[in-house]
C-alpha cells in the first residue's frame, strides 16, 4: 500500500508524492515513509484515480486546469491537458461508470464536465458559470461566487458548493447541458464548502467552512424540497481564534462524520445519531498546522491527514465502534499537502 499526495507548490513542493505505507519490524503497525516525486506538476491541490489513470488540477503559471496522467511500466506519463487562462479549479470529482470529470473553479465560479476515454484523452462536455445570487457578507464572500465543490448526488444529479452564495445547487446533465434543478440555501455566512451524503440519500451534511459548522439537511431528490434538522460548531465554543473548516467525509456504514479545521488544526469526529442528528464524539489535534484533507483506506482503519502550512502528515488508526482516532506517526515530511490517496 502507499500513499500519493500532492498540494499547491509555492514553496518547496514540486508536484505529487508517493510514500510507501506498510507494517514496520518493530511493533507491525503501519508506517509511512519517504516521499519520493512521481509527477512534476504545479498545485495538484486535488486529484483522483480510475485504474492506472490519475487526473489532477494543473496550476500551469498564467493557465490553470485539469491534467491526465497513465501509470505505464511504475511511471505517470503525462496523456492530456485541458488548460484555460486564468486560475487552477479547487476541486475535481470523478465518476468512474461513465467515465466522468466534475471540476469547480473558486475563482472563475466555473462549473465543468469532461469525459475521458482508457488513455486519458479529456473533452469538455458542459460548462456554466456561478453568478452572485445571494453573497454572503464576509470579507470572503463580497468579491463573488466561489464554488468549491461539483460532484454526483446518490440520484446521478450534480451538486455543486458555493462558498460567495452560502449555497448548494442540484443540476442535471442532459444533452451535454448543465440544466439547474434546486437550490438549497444555507445561513449568510456559512460559507459553503463541501458535502457528503447519507448512505440512504436522503440527508446531506454540508460544511461550512466560514462559520466552521456543520448543517444537517433532509433531502427529496425526487420532488426537491429540503428540511434543515440541524447545525453544529465543528470547533470549541471557547476556541475565539480563526478557523476555516475544510474536507468532510462520511464512513461507509454511515455511524460517523469527520471534519478537518484549519486553525484549531484538528479533525472532529461526530457520532451520526438514529434520528441523523449528530453528537460530538472527539477532537483530536493533526498534530501541525492547516488541515485542508484527510482521508482513509478502503477499509477506512487508517487515515492520514495532511497540514499544508507545516509541511507534514499524521497517521492515525480508526475506531470502526466508537470512530475515534488515534495517532500512530506524526512528522511525516510532506511538503505543502493538501490533498491524500491511498493507492492500494
Amino acid at each position: 500500500m502507499k500513499l500519493l499526495i500532492g498540494g499547491y507548490t509555492k514553496k518547496k513542493a514540486t508536484g505529487i508524492y508517493e510514500l510507501p505505507l506498510a507494517n514496520s519490524n518493530e511493533n507491525s503497525q503501519p508506517e509511512v515513509g519517504s516521499a519520493k516525486e512521481i509527477i512534476k506538476i504545479g498545485g495538484p491541490t486535488y486529484f483522483v484515480q480510475d485504474n492506472d489513470l490519475l487526473f489532477t488540477i494543473n496550476n500551469a503559471g498564467n493557465q490553470g486546469g485539469i491534467s491526465s496522467f497513465q501509470l505505464l511500466k511504475g511511471k505517470y506519463l503525462e496523456k492530456d491537458s485541458y488548460l484555460t487562462t486564468g486560475s487552477s479549479p479547487a476541486y475535481i470529482g470523478i465518476n468512474q461508470e461513465n467515465k466522468l470529470l466534475y471540476s469547480a473553479n473558486y475563482h472563475t465560479g466555473l462549473l465543468a464536465v469532461f469525459s475521458y476515454d482508457n488513455n486519458g484523452t479529456l473533452k469538455l462536455l458542459a460548462s456554466l458559470t456561478h453568478t452572485a445570487d445571494s453573497l454572503g457578507p464576509r470579507p470572503e464572500q463580497v468579491d463573488g461566487p466561489h464554488p468549491h465543490f461539483f460532484d454526483q448526488t446518490p440520484q446521478k444529479n450534480l451538486v455543486s458548493c458555493d462558498l460567495g452564495n452560502d449555497c448548494v445547487d442540484f443540476y442535471s446533465l442532459e444533452n451535454n447541458q448543465l440544466k439547474h434543478l434546486a437550490k438549497y440555501q444555507n445561513e449568510a455566512g456559512f460559507g459553503t464548502r463541501h458535502l457528503v451524503f447519507s448512505p440512504d440519500g436522503q440527508y446531506f451534511y454540508v460544511v461550512g467552512e466560514l462559520a466552521s459548522k456543520i448543517n444537517v439537511v433532509k433531502l427529496d431528490e425526487k420532488n426537491w424540497s429540503f428540511e434543515n434538522i440541524a447545525t453544529y460548531s465543528t470547533i470549541p465554543t471557547d476556541y475565539s481564534e480563526h478557523n476555516g473548516a475544510a474536507a468532510i467525509r462520511m464512513s461507509n456504514d454511515g455511524k460517523f462524520i469527520y471534519v478537518s479545521n484549519r486553525g484549531h488544526d484538528s479533525i472532529t469526529v461526530f457520532l451520526v445519531k438514529a434520528d441523523h442528528t449528530l453528537e460530538l464524539q472527539q477532537r483530536i489535534s493533526t498534530f501541525g498546522e492547516f488541515p485542508r484533507d484527510f482521508n482513509w483506506d478502503n477499509d477506512q482503519k487508517l487515515l492520514v491527514a495532511t497540514n499544508q502550512n507545516t509541511d507534514n502528515a499524521t497517521l492515525y488508526t480508526r475506531n470502526a465502534e466508537n470512530g475515534c482516532l488515534t495517532p500512530i506517526q506524526k512528522n511525516i515530511y510532506i511538503p505543502e499537502g493538501t490533498c491524500v490517496l491511498f493507492d492500494e
